[in-house]
């Protein structure tokens, strides 16, 4: 055993190593270029297509809501990562790996932005009739390497039974555990239960759940954050300062290590809005849209949201925290560090923010991995393992909450940023699909043919 967690550790420090940040980053960057920085000048189109009403844009050629399936796609991506992980780029690259989160946040959603196009370009009918799609299909039906659509899924199916299901079960059995004092399997027991009435109905009822627990999980943390905000903000200019400022030098970290801070700055920032990873496109092709690039414009405020908004609030509390500690984030990390700062900044309700935002991050993000995993599955072995894989799914949920789980994070660590070599790849190579359905879109707009 010992010797497979030291493969492992060593296998993940390759997968996330400075050469994948690299390649993560600078996909975003080389589709920024060839979209002409598309994400900046369609935003404010592309956050109407979620929250506004057309009806010259619905179609029926789909699963779910474009806005649904925005919401399944957040119920995976907004997690414990714009909790725990904010807070670790923190402690390991000092304040200005928040700065460095949000560059990286803004090309990626070119990046998303793509994953989205080529979701919905290529996109199959299942034998159920409904839709399959993503980097699997892609990779197949785009590039015809079929070898590697098959890696991709694998690696997603492996993935979503640690960072999915046990993972996230863990943390949240753990967080009711410390603050409530409930044994994990008590936790595990209500958390299973609800986590199959939900899976067990399949995409629309994943939709349906992520729909509404979604908006209301994000808004509830962003308020608490915000208050907190507001009622210290004599210390937010000298955070923002000493973010962008940090941002360039390294100062907080010993030695002045400016690669430290953009290091771990780009490493959670990823990690957090997956970027690149592959999952959420998975969700995109099940969207009801008249045009791949419409449902691109949706995917890429995915991580807007994700990483513009709900990682700033953590980080810019945690960075006033540290400047009201005297310039130190002390021993804590993780989510009990800022479990402690917003309870420090917001006496008696702070803590509590946080804890119940740790319980519904990693709630939703069991139910919309499960339907990433399933995808992957079902591509690899048929339609005929859905359900098989939902109770193997469901069974690992629970597993989670009593189980030790340093090599389940390991691999499941490991995984995941497999899962994002053959998307890359699959995005570059393609780029040029997305270009022109890119001018395909804008050109059918202009001449009045699409909303």
């Amino acid at each position: 055993m010992q010797n497979i967690q030291s493969l492992m550790e060593t296998l993940s420090g390759w997968v996330w190593g400075p050469y994948m940040l690299v390649l993560l980053v600078g996909t975003g960057v080389f589709l920024t270029l060839r979209l002409m920085f598309l994400q900046f000048r369609l935003l404010p189109f592309a956050f109407k297509q979620v929250f506004g009403k057309h009806d010259k844009a619905k179609s029926n050629d789909g699963d779910i809501s474009q806005f649904s399936a925005l919401m399944t796609a957040l119920s995976a991506t907004i997690g414990t990562g714009n909790i725990a992980g904010v807070a670790t780029a923190c402690v390991l690259g000092g304040p200005g790996a928040v700065f460095w989160m949000w560059m990286t946040a803004l090309v990626g959603m070119a990046t998303k932005y793509g994953e989205g196009v080529l979701a919905v370009k290529y996109r199959v009918t299942n034998e159920n009739g409904q839709k399959s799609g993503g980097p699997m299909y892609y990779i197949e039906r785009g590039l015809k390497w079929k070898w590697l659509a098959i890696l991709f899924a694998l690696f997603g199916t492996i993935a979503s039974f640690g960072i999915g299901s046990s993972v996230q079960s863990n943390t949240v059995a753990l967080a009711v555990q410390n603050s409530l004092g409930v044994e994990t399997w008590i936790t595990g027991v209500i958390i299973t239960l609800f986590s199959a009435l939900v899976i067990l109905g399949g995409i629309k009822s994943i939709a349906k759940a992520s729909s509404f627990i979604v908006p209301i999980m994000a808004i509830g943390y962003v308020l608490g954050g915000l208050a907190i905000i507001l009622t210290n903000l004599e210390l937010v200019l000298p955070a923002l300062k000493l973010i962008f400022v940090d941002a360039f030098t390294g100062q907080a970290v010993a030695g002045g290590a400016i690669g430290a801070v953009i290091r771990y700055g780009v490493a959670r920032g990823v990690f957090s809005n997956e970027a690149g990873m592959g999952s959420a496109p998975i969700a995109a092709a099940a969207a009801k849209t008249d045009h791949p690039v419409r449902q691109g414009l949706v995917s890429m405020t995915g991580t807007f949201i994700d990483t513009i908004i709900v990682c700033s609030i953590t980080g810019i509390v945690l960075v006033m925290g540290y400047i009201v500690a005297g310039n130190t984030f002390g021993t804590e990390t993780g989510a009990v560090l800022t479990t402690h700062i917003f309870d420090r900044l917001l006496p008696g309700v702070g803590g509590w923010v946080v804890t119940f935002g740790i319980i519904f991050f990693a709630y939703s993000t069991i139910l919309g991995w499960c339907y990433y995993g399933e995808k992957c599955a079902t591509y690899l072995l048929g339609e005929k393992f859905v359900l098989i894989y939902r109770i193997i799914y469901i069974a690992t949920v629970f597993i989670g909450t009593v189980a030790t789980l340093d090599l389940v994070w390991l691999f499941a660590d490991t995984f995941n940023g497999l899962m994002a070599i053959p998307n890359l790849i699959a995005l570059l190579l393609l780029s040029g699909v997305i270009v022109k359905e890119t001018k395909d879109f804008l050109a059918r707009r202009k001449s009045g043919e699409l909303y």
